[in-house]
């Protein structure tokens, strides 16, 4: 932004700050301006009252002269030792102020205020454009970021593996998945067990319950000796397999784990959770 200096040491621009949403000058800095004391500028405004309506000038609160202070960290603030509480005046003020100084130094200086107050008005119309193309980016950015997340929220867990014979590693991968899956317990249906499954189970620390009708080898004997993770339960209820996760997920096997793979089977995740509420209470009971 182009700077209108007065002379080298005053520079207007740094003259103009921001109170209640406008744009004001102090009455100190519009002293120096017009090369007259502060007491004459606030004198005239208070032979002149009728003519500083409040949207032209105002006398500062005390907490918005400690905003201005803190704020701004430049002389022109200081008050020092003045008698008068710090008055702002507005563009509108300013010219008010200088038809009744009536000088040729207010004449010019005026001018220069002014221009400078429109310069000021351009530069923050600017800043407003720059910020709204910023804003425009930033929007557009989220957007696309919406369009990312929605489509890969089409790309979702499938609820149905189907298996052929011989998809035998297919099969225990997807049943390592859906383990790993759980954050603190695994319960498992199934009425045929076997050192495959354990097997698997011993990977897992999580806690595994195991519901099954019959265990007719020592393998799960064994498995005790070394691991604490997976309990047993004889529960003759049931006849398909099905897999609890956490006991929020349920998923249905359509044949025994021992012999994923070995046949054509499917494995499926049921989505309705009075299913799921019925088969816990089966197990509760």
């Amino acid at each position: 932004m182009n700077s209108i200096i007065l002379d080298e040491k005053l520079k207007i621009e740094d003259m103009i700050y921001e109170i209640r949403r406008k744009q004001v000058m102090l009455d100190s800095d519009l002293a120096k301006l017009y090369q007259v004391e502060t007491k004459r500028i606030n004198e005239a405004v208070k032979n002149n009252l009728e003519k500083f309506p409040d949207r032209f000038s105002w006398v500062l609160s005390v907490c918005e002269e400690n905003n201005l202070r803190s704020n701004f960290s430049t002389s022109n603030i200081k008050r020092g030792g003045r008698r008068y509480k710090t008055r702002v005046f507005t563009e509108q003020g300013v010219a008010m102020l200088a038809t009744i100084l009536k000088s040729k130094v207010a004449t010019k200086v005026s001018i220069s205020i002014m221009d400078a107050f429109v310069l000021m008005r351009k530069y923050i119309s600017s800043s407003l454009i720059e910020q709204k193309y910023i804003n425009d980016l930033v929007l557009e950015h989220e957007e696309r970021l919406k369009l990312v997340e929605n489509t890969f929220s089409n790309f979702k867990e499938k609820n149905n593996h189907l298996f052929f014979q011989g998809q035998i590693y297919d099969a225990y991968s997807l049943l390592l998945d859906i383990f790993y899956k759980a954050k603190k317990e695994i319960i498992i249906i199934d009425n045929y067990i076997d050192k495959n499954l354990l097997d698997i189970l011993s990977k897992t620390e999580k806690r595994v319950i195991i519901m099954t009708n019959k265990y007719n080898n020592q393998d799960y004997a064994k498995y005790k000796k070394q691991y604490k993770n997976v309990e047993l339960i004889i529960n003759d209820s049931f006849h398909d397999r099905f897999i609890i996760i956490d006991k929020e997920i349920l998923y249905h096997c359509g044949a025994s784990f021992k012999d994923l793979g070995k046949k054509c089977f499917e494995i499926s995740k049921i989505e309705e959770n009075e299913i799921l509420l019925k088969i816990l209470k089966m197990l509760s009971q």
